[in-house]
């Protein structure tokens, strides 16, 4: 199983981890945006909305990569409005901790100058570490 490492001289993550040591296989998950089945943007001006599909579409390649929130080890967000995504944060959190409980990797939240499409406000890519 992974272990958290959270060093008592440095502040009290909430939401992340400050690194996870882990063994097993790993399942590199390519940066996910807001798209349905059908590869059409959803909630075009909604970060909240895009983070949920985005969420989502991450969950179902972890998923079908065998693993389990719990095997997450590293997720990157990468956002072209850092204030929006501050602002919402507490509805952010909320459906975060809807697909994946209260299992917090390492993460790093970064603002972008822009995506691959004009309506990307967030794309986010991770790793996670399947035990054998």
């Amino acid at each position: 199983m992974h272990k958290q490492v959270n060093p008592e001289s440095l502040e009290k993550p909430i939401g992340y981890a400050h690194g996870v040591l882990a063994k097993g296989n790993f399942l590199f998950i390519a940066g996910q945006v807001a798209h349905d089945k059908n590869g059409e943007m959803v909630s075009v001006g909604d970060i909240v909305g895009q983070f949920r599909q985005a969420m989502t579409n991450f969950k179902a390649v972890l998923t079908e990569g065998g693993g389990k929130p719990e095997n997450l080890v590293k997720i990157n967000i990468f956002t072209t409005d850092k204030n929006a995504y501050a602002k919402n944060g507490k509805e952010i959190g909320k459906i975060y901790r809807e697909l994946f409980g209260k299992n917090f990797p390492a993460m790093t939240l970064c603002e972008v100058k822009s995506l691959f499409e004009d309506d990307y406000l967030l794309e986010i890519e991770g790793t996670a570490v399947i035990p054998d």
